[in-house]
């Protein structure tokens, strides 16, 4: 159709796909072509899930999918799978493409361009790494990998004492890969560079997860550096070593986090941050070009509290800037002004909450703070079913304005730090939020709810001009 522009999609979950989506419901095909390139076989899924279908709680891989290649396509995206970009050309404004089979590459022209490559996971080039029964969970690729290789495990003859599992790293998706395997009836070693599990909170909230972890009988190895995965005679992986002794595994499954997969953008010519990200503006137009933007895992986003920028890999901020993204090429205006932090999970009956900054970071920009922790039950104390949990709540010293939130406990606990990240999103002070008219009810909150009573405590220190704790 003549006079039709060219959108152009490099990456086809969560950040890419609702930028063509978005762009379709304002501009139709006969204004705007959208064309959209992924890798693998799936789309617009939740890796988020995958845990929980390893651990035979979710259904998958479908059930993980929003939207299949084939509703978008119905829509009006020409959605290609399996097919990979492996160059930008910003100059000629288009993209070269791989697909299986073909030889060369194709170019393909753009007027507008989106870059949501994602991230990728970090895999240390350690001796064994590669190896049979090795698997990450990163994409849904990853997962189905992972699912066949369990399911031929527990195929074979049940081992004397059961099988193992060892998951190296102890972030959020090491955490839930462990209770994955937990639900899968597998005996399971948790290790850990780190003195703690879930560097995301303080040492001191994180070592009530590793407690917590112990319970349900999941070892915790800390601060023990993966040295190799050990083979055995058929190449596969058996065991996972460190300095000190190894540990047998039927499978090992890597947690380690992920970096910005930002690679193809940077051999382009675009600007990347010190956290490796691609770098945008609020419009989440790349820096310096005026018909590109990006969005998702790729991209470094402004943290509002600390004012500096940050790599936060969630499907929440993937799905809202391609929202944006797609309103802007779509001939809307939109902005994405940035995050707070926060970010929640669960290991067994565990909650684990987080928003805003840790005390490392707030020191690591320069704040002076107050810390304060609390703790409190989840329901009125005299109310069936109340557990408890712990608050941990920081404040700068001298404005009183609320500066983070961690918080720790059983069923109950864990949602409640949305209460704290409206609160940091809207700049409130810890005296400000004691105020809050949040809903009471004895089978849903103490009178008092754990946040606020934190927040009263942290006003008495802010007042005070000390905190009963460390303070930075």
């Amino acid at each position: 159709m003549a006079g039709r522009e060219r959108m152009v999609v490099v990456g086809g979950d969560a950040a890419g796909m609702a930028a063509a989506s978005q762009a379709r419901r304002l501009r139709g095909e006969d204004e705007l072509e959208i064309v959209a390139f992924e890798r693998g076989r799936f789309t617009s899924y939740s890796a988020c899930g995958i845990p929980y279908w390893a651990g035979g709680l979710v259904d998958g891989p479908d059930a993980l999918i929003a939207r299949t290649a084939d509703e978008h396509r119905e829509r009006g995206i020409d959605l290609r799978l399996h097919t990979e970009v492996t160059e930008i050309d910003t100059d000629r404004q288009r993209v070269r493409t791989a697909a299986p089979g073909a030889e060369g590459g194709a170019w393909t022209g753009y007027d507008a361009l989106v870059v949501a490559t994602g991230a990728r996971p970090l895999r240390p080039p350690l001796t064994g790494i590669e190896a049979p029964g090795v698997f990450g969970v990163q994409t849904l690729d990853d997962g189905e990998a992972l699912l066949d290789g369990l399911e031929q495990q527990e195929r074979r003859p049940r081992p004397e004492g059961g099988r193992r599992a060892v998951v190296v790293g102890g972030g959020y998706i090491g955490v839930e890969m462990a209770e994955a395997m937990v639900h899968r009836g597998y005996r399971v070693t948790l290790v850990d560079r780190k003195p703690q599990p879930m560097s995301t909170l303080d040492p001191d909230m994180g070592a009530l997860v590793g407690e917590a972890m112990e319970g349900f009988g999941i070892e915790t190895v800390r601060g023990a550096e993966v040295t190799g995965i050990v083979t055995d005679a058929e190449g596969r992986a058996c065991a996972v070593a460190t300095a000190e002794r190894e540990y047998p595994a039927d499978v090992v499954v890597l947690g380690l986090g992920v970096r910005p997969e930002a690679g193809l953008a940077k051999r382009a010519g675009m600007p990347v941050g010190e956290h490796g990200g691609i770098l945008t503006d609020l419009s989440m137009r790349v820096e310096g070009y005026g018909n590109v933007w990006s969005a998702g895992d790729c991209v470094e986003v402004l943290d509002l509290v600390s004012g500096r920028q940050r790599h936060l890999p969630l499907g929440t901020h993937a799905n809202k800037q391609g929202q944006v993204v797609g309103s802007n090429v779509g001939g809307d205006y939109a902005t994405f002004p940035g995050v707070v932090g926060t970010a929640v999970s669960k290991v067994c009956d565990l909650e684990i909450a987080r928003t805003g900054l840790l005390e490392r970071q707030a020191a690591d920009v320069g704040l002076q703070f107050e810390t304060v922790t609390v703790e409190s039950t989840s329901r009125a104390g005299y109310y069936p079913g109340a557990r408890p949990m712990r608050v941990k709540m920081l404040a700068e010293r001298r404005s009183g304005r609320l500066l983070g939130v961690q918080i720790v406990g059983r069923e109950g606990a864990g949602k409640r730090v949305d209460v704290a990240a409206v609160a940091l999103t809207a700049g409130m002070t810890v005296e400000q939020m004691t105020a809050l008219d949040l809903g009471y009810a004895p089978p849903f909150s103490p009178v008092w709810d754990p946040v606020l009573i934190a927040a009263r405590k942290a006003t008495a220190a802010v007042r005070a001009g000390q905190a009963p704790g460390r303070s930075g």
